[in-house]
């Protein structure tokens, strides 16, 4: 049974591209030409195959020149399988969260009831929302616990500007331990694959896609752990200094706010820890002042000249 041949249109309405593209496609030396039968070109399965492949890897985010060269290891006997398992381990969900929908209805409503286009918006250019294609009145959820999060925030009184600006400076400083871990990683791990003089083989693709999967989840954990550490240090040195020091505000009382070097913190720190190093501070400075009172006191008793008995 002959292979099935196509013509350039029929090729392009069967792998949903264009004329166009496939000719592109073809002067980029990502696509092979056809093959001459008669006075007419011959397109086959493999033009299919091929086409698919390189639609595949443009949705990944690869560019033209990178698909040529996937391509032409795969061409030389390399493989393509292993390396396109490794970028669908890389490029696929890195939570277990599913999307959710929401309406603009349902938004108002979860956050008091007031209409705020402006929101919506920033909402929008944040990725927090993604508008639905055809309904301007409904958006999709990617993270339904960061929205869930921003509704309480919002509930508690934070402005939706507020919090707008909170999650810009967040994402970038959650985008710098993500690049900082993905630098770790690299260097120590996953440089015996990546750095050769070749593209890794089937092998050494696959087994690296094995490692970012063990390794994908340890990247939250470190961040959950640390930020639970953080959030305890800080939520308590925090309220330590807002009730002056570690223990409770006597009525009628005030407290300031005084900087302390964070070496001399450090150093307190170590020494009795973390939660008691604002008692402290505080008992350190009383005891102080004490003492300078009672040399102060002592200093005057002393210049003062007694009187001659008689």
């Amino acid at each position: 049974m002959s292979e099935p041949t196509y013509r350039i249109e029929d090729l392009a309405h069967l792998t949903g591209t264009t004329v166009r593209t496939i000719r592109a496609y073809q002067d980029r030396g990502v696509l092979l030409r056809p093959e001459r039968r008669g006075r007419a070109n011959a397109y086959t399965d493999a033009h299919v195959t091929r086409l698919r492949q390189i639609a595949d890897l443009l949705d990944r985010g690869y560019t033209l020149a990178s698909i040529k060269e996937l391509l032409e290891a795969h061409d030389s006997g390399r493989g393509l399988g292993g390396v396109l398992g490794l970028v669908a381990e890389v490029d696929g969900p890195w939570t277990d969260e599913e999307p959710s929908r929401i309406t603009r209805a349902e938004l108002t409503d979860r956050f008091g009831g007031i209409p705020d286009a402006a929101a919506i918006a920033q909402a929008v250019e944040l990725g927090v929302l993604e508008p639905v294609p055809g309904d301007e009145d409904a958006f999709v959820v990617p993270s339904p616990q960061e929205l869930a999060v921003a509704v309480e925030l919002h509930a508690a009184g934070v402005p939706l500007s507020a919090l707008s600006d909170h999650l810009r400076e967040l994402r970038a400083q959650v985008e710098h331990i993500a690049s900082r871990f993905l630098e770790f990683t690299t260097e120590h791990v996953f440089a015996r694959y990546l750095d050769g003089p070749h593209r890794p083989t089937d092998a050494d693709a696959a087994e690296a896609a094995t490692l970012v999967r063990r390794l994908r989840p340890l990247a939250r954990q470190t961040v959950d752990a640390e930020l639970a550490r953080a959030m305890r240090v800080l939520a308590s040195r925090q309220l330590r200094r807002h009730l002056g020091g570690g223990g409770a505000v006597e009525a009628g009382g005030e407290t300031r706010l005084v900087r302390i070097p964070a070496d001399t913190m450090r150093a307190v720190e170590e020494l009795v820890g973390a939660e008691q190093a604002g008692t402290f501070v505080t008992l350190a400075a009383e005891r102080e002042v004490r003492a300078r009172a009672l040399d102060c006191l002592a200093s005057r008793e002393t210049k003062t000249p007694k009187s001659d008995e008689k």
